[in-house]
């Protein structure tokens, strides 16, 4: 066995044992065993019901080019407040004087087709809460006019899940089983590295016949090990339980490539910093920053592995790529910034 693997072989074991890594695999198993029931809670964060009886009449929509009243009655009969308006000019000086907390606009009906375009506020909390009470009014509506217009609709022969659940699975679940593993094994990098300073081992280790390079990717190696391969135990897991995840190959490379990267970049904070609180603190910073940018930039790779897993058109194994560009400049720094430890 070459000294390079000797090395892995002993610190993937020191990683096994580490209870970091033992209660981050029983809190991803308790998630994942107690979804159902967490999923459940979480609607009860969602009752419509209970908002439009406290606060039903504080929610004003202003309706724009109505053509009849039907559209007016069924949101007043749900508790919401209607403010009429001629034109969206009007409207929209309404909306920034706070007549209206939301517009409805009805144009006249193209090619026996009724459109409605709806303008919600900035504020994603003020948006959610109207997205939630008016879709009911709006579903009353449409059948109204399904019946007006002869269109037989039967809602009990449609077939699928409720579309909260599958954005709770596919936007919350599968996301953190195949992430969660990637940020604990960044912060079991700093650990491994970090205690060789702290106990002063390092040259040691270094006197052993193994380079400064090859020392720090055993380490690293040896912590995303265990971290791709706890992604695989959930991913078979999850198809198990009956959960269809499409393109489940790039799913899986993604989510090794975010270990890496995560490895990497914490190796290369714990290499210039060789402390463990100011390492780990870094590198906390490091994520928050990482997750705020990409999705303001919308390349969030929990953005990705959602359309991934749903076979989204516009994503392919091209945006898993994008992301694999990181690895051989994170590479390369790290390399770099590990001569230090020969000097």
């Amino acid at each position: 066995m070459t000294p390079f693997w000797a090395v892995v072989k002993r610190e993937l074991w020191t990683v096994i044992r580490d209870r970091t890594i033992i209660i981050a695999v029983l809190i991803q198993f308790f998630i994942a065993s107690f979804s159902s029931g967490l999923f459940l809670g979480m609607l009860q964060l969602y009752d419509v019901d209970t908002i439009l009886r406290y606060s039903g009449r504080a929610i004003r929509i202003g309706v724009v080019n109505a053509t009849d009243n039907q559209l007016a009655n069924f949101i007043t009969k749900h508790g919401m407040t209607i403010v009429p308006f001629a034109t969206l000019e009007e409207a929209e000086a309404g909306f920034q004087n706070g007549e209206a907390v939301a517009i409805l606009d009805v144009p006249q009906e193209a090619d026996g087709i009724t459109e409605i375009r709806i303008y919600l506020p900035e504020s994603n909390t003020i948006s959610s809460i109207v997205h939630m009470v008016i879709q009911e009014p709006l579903k009353e509506y449409e059948n109204f006019l399904r019946i007006q217009k002869g269109v037989d609709m039967r809602y009990t022969d449609l077939q699928g899940e409720p579309s909260i659940s599958f954005e709770f699975v596919y936007s919350g679940l599968l996301p953190m089983l195949m992430f969660f593993p990637a940020f604990v094994a960044g912060s079991l990098a700093i650990d491994a590295l970090t205690e060789e300073f702290e106990n002063n081992t390092m040259e040691t280790l270094l006197s052993a016949p193994l380079t400064v390079h090859g020392m720090i990717h055993a380490k690293v190696l040896s912590v995303v090990i265990p971290a791709v391969a706890q992604c695989g135990l959930w991913l078979v897991l999850l198809k198990l339980n009956g959960i269809v995840i499409q393109n489940t190959i790039w799913v899986f490379l993604l989510a090794t490539i975010v270990s890496g990267i995560t490895s990497l970049a914490a190796a290369l904070g714990a290499v210039l910093l060789q402390d463990r609180e100011r390492s780990q603190f870094i590198y906390a910073l490091m994520l928050l920053t990482a997750i705020a940018v990409s999705n303001l930039l919308n390349a969030s790779p929990i953005i990705t592995l959602s359309r991934l897993a749903i076979r989204d058109y516009y994503t392919n194994g091209w945006a898993v790529a994008a992301f694999a560009l990181f690895l051989p400049g994170l590479y390369l720094l790290l390399r770099k910034m590990s001569r230090r430890l020969t000097v």
